[in-house]
């Protein structure tokens, strides 16, 4: 391995964890102790602002940075890549949403601060302008959730649900996952003794405590499915009861977690949605593309009767008289 390849493999491994003990990070690189503390001085002389600690516990971390690394990145650089990896970590796009949360973090680790609160500022903008449904975050909260994710380390922090008062969390972070443009934050709740999902966009003040712990195991091994079960089975502001004459499983599919669905045979099912809004809760029975009846509430029921009509005299409007055939006078 080469000098160069053995320092970005260095760059590397002190991004993907909080700390690392001396010992183990050259082990890694399959050097001395003494080479790697040559291989670090090198990073800090290019500007990687790397802290060195000795003694018992001593090791390596990346720290904040009171420049920008040699990209090299300008201000209007290094704010246009983390809102770019922040819409990718929002939104629908061929990236994975992981990828683009953990460059962000990586990014703006190492960024200074003046920097980091001009991105901030950009996100308030850019929410107030932006879609209706997608959800931006502060950059520098994502970011320390997304660390804390990574390195399995206790958070404590704020939160407020359009159904709850502003409380104080505290909780072991497991993954910060996207489901419908919006990020949420799968967590073990200290307090509660539970798995809970948070909206990160309603997460504030959130702080590290460094208080490490060993990962725990989902009831749900992927947690973006966790999330949409849990959407599923939240409290909602209604609760959309139908029977759908489609097969059990499709109607599952199709729905993506966000109801409950029980059989009643093998050509029809009764499906539960929890939602918000009744023409979310229209749209999702309509495509699912086979007929259904709604049992309630009574508003879902006059909510769909009034969809009818407006389909109805849509589709009415569109008929043009059949030209008259015959011979002209």
């Amino acid at each position: 391995m080469t000098t160069s390849t053995r320092i970005l493999e260095l760059l590397g491994l002190l991004q993907t964890r909080r700390h690392w003990g001396g010992g183990e990070l050259a082990g890694r690189l399959g050097v001395s102790q003494r080479t790697l503390r040559r291989d670090v001085d090198g990073l800090q002389e290019l500007g990687y602002p790397v802290i060195t600690t000795r003694g018992t516990g001593g090791g390596y971390q990346l720290g904040a940075g009171a420049a920008l690394p040699p990209l090299v990145l300008n201000e209007d650089e290094a704010a246009a890549t983390v809102m770019g990896l922040k819409g990718v970590a929002t939104g629908n796009h061929a990236v994975p949403a992981d990828a683009a949360i953990s460059a962000m973090a990586k990014i703006v680790q190492v960024l200074p601060a003046r920097i980091r609160g001009r991105i901030s500022s950009l996100a308030t903008v850019a929410a107030e302008a932006g879609n209706e449904g997608a959800t931006l975050t502060d950059v520098t909260a994502l970011t320390t959730v997304a660390l804390a994710c990574r390195d399995s380390d206790t958070l404590t922090f704020a939160y407020e649900s359009n159904r709850s008062p502003r409380s104080l969390r505290a909780a072991q972070p497991h993954k910060v996952v996207t489901v419908e443009n919006r990020l949420y934050l799968v967590a073990w709740d200290i307090d509660r003794g539970d798995w809970r999902t948070f909206r990160v966009d309603r997460i504030t003040d959130p702080r590290r405590t460094g208080k490490r712990f060993a990962p725990r195991h989902l009831p749900i091994d992927d947690p973006v499915d966790y999330v949409r079960s849990q959407l599923g089975s939240m409290p909602a502001r209604y609760r959309v009861h139908a029977t759908v004459h489609a097969p059990a499983e499709r109607v599952r599919e199709e729905i993506a977690h966000y109801g409950v669905v029980e059989s009643r045979d093998d050509d029809s099912c009764d499906l539960f949605l929890a939602a918000e809004s009744l023409d979310w809760a229209a749209f999702c029975l309509c495509a699912i593309d086979a007929p259904f009846i709604v049992h309630g509430p009574h508003e879902a029921i006059e909510h769909l009767r009034q969809w009818a009509d407006r389909l109805r005299n849509a589709s009415n409007a569109t008929k043009r008289p059949e030209p008259t055939r015959g011979r002209r006078p």
